[in-house]
């Protein structure tokens, strides 16, 4: 899991790489919670997303946000947020230059970013989004989604409200020739606290319907 430093915007943005398993291996990118509650590339649910993707022998990328850990500049309400993982996408296709899919995954504040990079990168071929904030942020921009996949949240959510993720999942499952898998895991609060496995499980399944079985398990 090398530390990696990428030019960023607003100075350096620190991340953690892990290397694909061939010269085609697929890339994805994860993306952390709202900097200013905690998060942090090294929050649970992005680690065990990194991981989930790591041991399907894609390259890997989780980074932190500006302002946070050894990130240089502050938080931009999003916007600057955005530019910041547009860089990390940049620099993960760099050194995949012959990647044969390219993938997007967030947890919360990370959701509502990635599900913005998506609108602006064609080349993203899926995304895993997990409790979108769909009542904090507008998701509007969605109008249409240009790739199918995957919204989980969990049933006791007591941030985002099942209600309001239902809305956003119904809005884009109308549109022509999206197919939204929608997973709500019982039991489960906002940080998966506890049901880190089974949120995993559920993600496994989904990648496992979408691109196939594993290609290799990666090292710790």
């Amino acid at each position: 899991m090398p530390e990696v430093i990428i030019p960023g915007p607003e100075g350096r943005i620190e991340g953690r790489y892990h290397i694909g398993k061939s010269a085609t291996a697929p890339i994805a990118l994860l993306l952390h919670p709202h900097p200013e509650h905690g998060g942090t590339m090294n929050n649970k649910v992005v680690y065990a997303l990194y991981q989930a993707f790591a041991r399907r022998g894609f390259a890997v990328l989780r980074f932190n946000f500006r302002g946070v850990g050894r990130s240089q500049g502050s938080f931009a309400r999003g916007e600057g947020e955005l530019s910041d993982a547009a860089s990390a996408l940049d620099w993960l296709q760099t050194y995949n230059p012959n990647a044969s899919a390219c993938w997007i995954a967030g947890f919360s504040f990370g959701a509502w970013i990635g599900m913005q990079l998506l609108m602006r990168r064609p080349e993203i071929n899926g995304f895993i989004s997990v409790a979108p904030p769909a009542n904090l942020y507008d998701f509007g921009f969605l109008a249409p989604c240009p790739t199918s996949g995957l919204i989980i949240n969990g049933d006791q959510d007591q941030v985002v409200p099942q209600e309001s993720i239902k809305k956003l999942v119904d809005r884009l499952s109308n549109q022509r020739g999206i197919t939204i898998d929608h997973r709500l895991l019982k039991k489960a609060d906002h940080f998966f606290t506890g049901r880190i496995d089974d949120l995993v499980e559920q993600v496994d399944n989904y990648l496992d319907k979408a691109i196939g079985k594993p290609l290799a398990i990666a090292s710790s």
